[in-house]
């Protein structure tokens, strides 16, 4: 943190707005769950955009009556929804009593855009302050990430704080050549090590580490137009099946599909009504990594489905929606 914005913060009576970002699968769910369970009382905002047309992460999202939560699926915030976030930013300041507002973006955004959406509205600029952008590192698939994707490349470069999140997979060597090239690529970044996002809130809430002077310094251009355009082989779509899932044939199937497409499947995850399951079952992979786990039991009042959201490049639809109807109990 530099002086200046350890000054500011003080004195800054705005409401204090931490970003975070980090490519597919890194655990920015995770680590915002983090900050909820550990809040403190703080009255907060949750903003979760999502890539896709139903937003899985804000299913995931754990809060209470206390926050308000507000979802993004129709865009990324980087580009076609920026003016839906300028008039949530104005609405939320109007509520007088927050503590602060987090904004998870989806993994594929571009942070510069969503940064200078702080500074281009007037009511946004007098009311809410940008604290900080913070990035989650997948330890695991960073160096594909970075070869494949120039938003995985400037979410590093941008950030103000970089947690190398899921430490617990990697060997100390390989966190220790990986915290160089992180270092090489963002030299200024305040970078802790962390296991499912956990880390002490005082490191990465209202620390007052956006500074805007040095930001133009490293670009001038930082607050004009940007027009940013995802990869448009780079898809998201969602599978549903009212049907009960068959959980084991649905992992043998989901083993072998991600084995035949390497690379091109950066991301699933779902909720599943699974046969001789009472809970909602959760399902993510990033690439070859996966993890299935019961959460809660399905409330009276929601309707018993499974939703299953799939991020790539180059995925066949229709061969992933046969491959689900094979999963249902009794196909």
């Amino acid at each position: 943190m530099t002086a200046s914005a350890s000054q500011r913060v003080p004195t800054d009576q705005r409401i204090p707005a931490t970003v975070i970002t980090g490519f597919l699968g890194a655990g920015k769910t995770t680590f915002l769950n983090h900050v909820l369970h550990n809040q403190a009382g703080r009255k907060l905002a949750v903003i979760v955009n999502e890539f896709g047309e139903i937003s899985i992460d804000g299913q995931l999202v754990v809060h209470d009556g206390d926050e308000q939560l507000v979802e993004f699926n129709n865009g990324c915030l980087c580009c076609t929804v920026r003016g839906d976030l300028i008039e949530t930013l104005g609405r939320l300041q109007q509520r007088g009593n927050l503590d602060g507002i987090l904004i998870e973006t989806t993994g594929l955004a571009d942070p510069a855009p969503v940064a200078s959406t702080f500074f281009v509205s007037d009511e946004v600029k007098k009311s809410v302050r940008l604290d900080s952008f913070i990035s989650l590192i997948d330890a695991v698939n960073i160096d594909t990430n970075l070869e494949q994707s120039n938003e995985a490349q400037e979410q590093v470069a941008f950030s103000d704080i970089i947690l190398i999140n899921k430490i617990d997979l990697i060997d100390s060597a390989r966190l220790t050549s990986l915290e160089a090239r992180l270092r090489r690529m963002n030299p200024l970044a305040s970078i802790y090590h962390t296991k499912n996002g956990v880390i002490d809130l005082s490191r990465v809430i209202n620390v007052g580490a956006f500074d805007l002077e040095a930001k133009l310094q490293v670009d001038p251009e930082f607050l004009g137009d940007h027009a940013h355009e995802h990869d448009a082989a780079v898809t998201s779509f969602v599978l549903t099946e009212k049907r009960p899932i068959d959980i084991n044939r649905f992992m043998m199937w989901m083993t072998g599909f991600a084995a035949a497409h390497g690379d091109n499947l950066f991301r699933t995850k779902g909720i599943f009504h699974a046969n001789g399951f009472r809970e909602r079952v959760v399902f993510q992979s990033v690439r070859m990594l996966t993890t299935l786990k019961p959460e809660r039991l399905w409330r009276d009042d929601e309707e018993k489905q499974s939703v299953f959201v799939v991020i790539g490049r180059d995925l066949d639809k229709q061969a992933l929606a046969d491959g689900l109807k094979q999963c249902v109990m009794n196909a």
